[in-house]
């Protein structure tokens, strides 16, 4: 048991600050105080504003904490069960803790990049940005089609699209609505999709975990004071003993 706690701490807190709860994406976004600030009164201003920020990551910590010490975390990212039992875990946590989901940090992502593109295509220029930086794959070729959509809506213009042309981006619409029929993709789908994306990343954060793990062990089994100790299988830890 020695071995297993003194490995374990470490890629523990990996899981309750790092990887999956408290990403900084996740937390409150430091620009909606920004927002704020130049009306704010004098006394939330500068330190009082940073503090008031601290102690609401620490509020969030705390909750989530407080979810991972009474839920069991399976270390098998092969496990399908494992997979959805982590992931339905972080959706409470996020939830308790009132933390962004991977689609609403995607969304607020494109609204705070995007809100001040004046044009259609520099819009979806800036889609592609975020999707290549998020490291999503455009599997079914999708950007391509809406960039042929929009070159076809400009040409019946006659002009480039701008994102205030209510007539224009209605056309654009239109076109994007036979792409996503085309690709079988429907709106009253969305919420599997968002399931489909959170089992896709639980399974990654398990895999990274279970690597963080596998390493840890094997640096400390070099130790000679932990050469005569059986390695745990990694599956047969509980987290919840080293919270």
């Amino acid at each position: 048991m020695a071995f297993a706690t003194r490995f374990l701490s470490r890629s523990t807190r990996q899981v309750c600050t790092g990887q999956s709860v408290l990403r900084p994406e996740y937390v409150i976004p430091s620009r909606s105080y920004a927002k704020g600030a130049a009306t704010a009164p004098t006394a939330l201003k500068g330190d009082e504003m940073l503090k008031n920020i601290f102690l609401e990551v620490k509020k969030k910590f705390e909750t989530a904490i407080g979810v991972l010490r009474k839920e069991k975390i399976t270390i098998d990212p092969e496990d399908p069960a494992a997979v959805a039992e982590y992931a339905r875990v972080m959706k409470t946590v996020r939830e308790k803790a009132d933390l962004f989901s991977e689609s609403q940090r995607i969304k607020y992502t494109i609204e705070t990049k995007t809100q001040d593109i004046p044009d259609a295509r520099s819009y979806l220029l800036a889609l592609k940005d975020i999707r290549v930086k998020r490291g999503i794959i455009d599997e079914l070729g999708a950007e391509a089609m809406m960039s042929d959509a929009l070159d076809k809506v400009e040409k019946e213009l006659k002009k480039p699209l701008l994102r205030n042309d209510k007539k224009g981006m209605a056309l654009l619409k239109a076109e994007f609505d036979k792409i996503n029929q085309k690709l079988g993709i429907r709106k009253e789908d969305l919420p599997k999709y968002e399931e489909q994306l959170e089992l896709k990343i639980a399974k990654a954060q398990l895999e990274e975990l279970k690597k963080e793990v596998v390493e840890a062990m094997d640096t400390q089994k070099k130790r000679e004071e932990f050469k005569d100790e059986e390695v745990p299988d990694v599956k047969s830890l509980d987290l919840r003993n080293f919270i």
